[in-house]
């Protein structure tokens, strides 16, 4: 190469040499806000996703309360059912009891009026006087375990829903009126239920 080449050559070398080089990094920049935009869409969809599984896990526990609520409203009605026919069987199994002993007792309440009559009797023989009296002691005990109780009468005020008025008599002194001064006939009840009203004398 003569003198003059070298010459043309060594400035066309310096100016490749100062040309500045091409950046080689902005293709990875260009492509970081691509990943930034793909990770943002990705967290949004999960985000999303999660979202739904709670509203599901949220509806089907609503829907068991609900279920549970119901199972338990079902459970105090049939209770409350059952109770009722409880209460109920036993008003039935009372109320048949109580008319058998009041049908039973209706058949021998006059045999207990003539011993109570010779009870109260004026009678000289002592022990015949004494034997009537334990055997009414005894039948009361008998009414007393069946639940039967005498109504009371004497010096009561007149009640139409236990006693039947048979005589009215001018009130003595100290007697009030409309109260009963005489019982010709006890009484006898068993729970609510009348098994005979009082037959009484009731003062005007």
């Amino acid at each position: 190469m003569s003198q003059e080449e070298k010459k043309q050559t060594a400035p066309e070398t310096e100016a490749a040499a100062e040309k500045p080089e091409a950046p080689a990094q902005e293709a990875p920049e260009k492509e970081a806000p691509q990943a930034e935009e793909k990770h943002e869409g990705e967290g949004k969809h999960d985000c999303k996703h999660h979202h739904h599984e709670t509203a599901a896990l949220q509806a089907k526990l609503e829907a068991e309360e609900k279920k549970n609520a119901d199972l338990k409203n079902q459970l105090l009605r049939t209770a409350a059912e059952y109770d009722n026919y409880r209460k109920r069987s036993q008003r039935e199994a009372d109320q048949k009891f109580n008319d058998g002993v009041s049908h039973a007792v209706t058949q021998i309440l006059g045999i207990l009026d003539t011993l109570d009559m010779a009870a109260n009797a004026a009678c000289a023989d002592e022990n015949y006087k004494k034997g009537v009296t334990m055997t009414l002691d005894k039948a009361a005990k008998a009414l007393e375990t069946l639940h039967i109780t005498e109504i009371e009468a004497l010096n009561q005020p007149f009640d139409p829903n236990f006693m039947n008025a048979v005589q009215q008599v001018p009130a003595a002194e100290g007697q009030e009126s409309g109260s009963v001064v005489q019982v010709f006939q006890k009484g006898y009840k068993i729970g609510d239920k009348i098994i005979r009203h009082a037959m009484v004398v009731v003062a005007e």
